[in-house]
This record gives C-alpha cells, structure tokens and sequence, in this order.
C-alpha cells in the first residue's frame, strides 16, 4: 500500500477558527483517505510550544532544552489526534523508525529529536516510506515571496522550485519555536530525496481531498 505523509501545523490544530466540526471532518476524511493509503500525519507543537520557548528564553534555557519542550508539545497535540483518529489512546512514535513499524492504518507522531522540527520529521517519513505525497497543511495557503499576514504586496506562488526556497532562505537550523512555512533542514531533505511536495491551507480540508483526488487545488506545489 502506498503511503502519504502529512505534516499539520500546531498552529491549525490550535487555531482560534477551528471548531468542532472541523475536527469531525478532518477525522472522516484522514479515515477515508487511510482506506486507500498508509496515512502518516505528523504534528506540529504550534502556540502551546512557542509559548512554552518565549518564557524559557526568557530564563536562559539552552536552544536544545527549549527545543525538547517543543517536542513535548508536538506530542501532546499527536495524542489528542491519535484518540480523535483511532479512538484509542496509543503511543506517540518518538521515531520515524517507530512510526514506519506501526502497523495501523493511520500513524499520528510528533517531533523527534532536538534541531528537527515537524516538517524535517515528515520529510525524513516520506523519503523512508517512499510517499507518493508530502503535504504541508500550515496556517497559509500556500507559499508567498513574503509573509502574507505582515506584507499586503506579498504574491501567492502556485509553484516553487525547492533550489529557490533554498537559495532564499538556507538550508540551516535557526532557533526552537521559529514559525516558517518550511524549514532548511526540511527544504534540503526534499531536494536531496526528490520528494513530491505540496503546501496547503490544513484549515481548508477540501484542498487535501484535492490533492488526494489529482484535482486542482488551491496551495503551492514544490517542485525538483
């Protein structure tokens, strides 16, 4: 069975315009989607983590241990998927080992080790399981030539080549808690393993279903 990999943003899972009825359409289609594909879904720490790492610079914690809180986060949000998902409550996968092991339909994880965030997680998945997808559903539709909430001029770009996000932004590990679209490390582990990659909306459920279905969507296709 093929396998796809999706890395949700804790700042969707957490955001202020998610609802229930989101959670309930996100559960019936991740189930729909997991009866035709292994469904690995990888989630992000968002403003629980990042509030954590604010108050932890400001006392002098080191970016390793800030970082490691951040994962704590990761897994907490993974757990509450894993019930919303399977209605039980499993182990969280502290590797990409332990999560290609699983053998569940749907595998629910979060971060792993200090200085990779989410994204590096499900990138490192799709390239061991050899995904047909790596969707990116984060709290922008796509990727912008700047940040869309801070810059009005900011163009939506419906295709990327991965060599221009690298030469833009690099390809090394700033800080715990960063907010990008997609990080460098991430960014380099796609080019290196040519992984088919796409950014979405994740609050928008539709364009996942899109992507899924082969459809026109509305979001950024990275390509090699």
């Amino acid at each position: 069975m093929e396998s796809i990999v999706i890395s949700l943003g804790g700042s969707v899972v957490l955001s202020e315009d998610i609802n229930h009825e989101y959670f309930k359409n996100f559960s019936t289609i991740i189930r729909k989607i997991a009866t035709k594909y292994k469904v690995y879904l990888v989630i992000g720490g968002g403003k629980t983590a990042r509030h954590y790492i604010n108050i932890g610079r400001k006392q002098n914690f080191s970016e390793e241990q800030l970082d490691t809180i951040g994962i704590k986060a990761t897994r907490l949000n993974a757990s509450f998927l894993t019930i919303l998902l399977t209605q039980q409550d499993r182990d969280i996968p502290k590797t990409t080992n332990e999560a290609i092991n699983c053998d569940n339909a749907i595998v629910v994880m979060g971060g792993t080790t200090a200085g990779h965030s989410t994204d590096y997680v499900g990138a490192e998945l799709a390239y061991k399981t050899n995904a047909c997808s790596y969707i990116i559903a984060t709290n922008v539709d796509g990727v912008y030539t700047k940040d869309p909430r801070k810059f009005s001029d900011a163009k939506h770009l419906s295709s990327v080549s991965i060599d221009t996000l690298l030469n833009q932004y690099g390809s090394s590990w700033e800080s715990a808690g960063k907010n990008m679209v997609i990080d460098g490390p991430a960014m380099q582990l796609i080019k290196d393993h040519q992984i088919k990659t796409f950014v979405i909306d994740g609050r928008d459920i539709q364009q996942l279903v899109n992507i899924i279905n082969n459809n026109e969507f509305k979001g950024t296709i990275i390509k090699n």
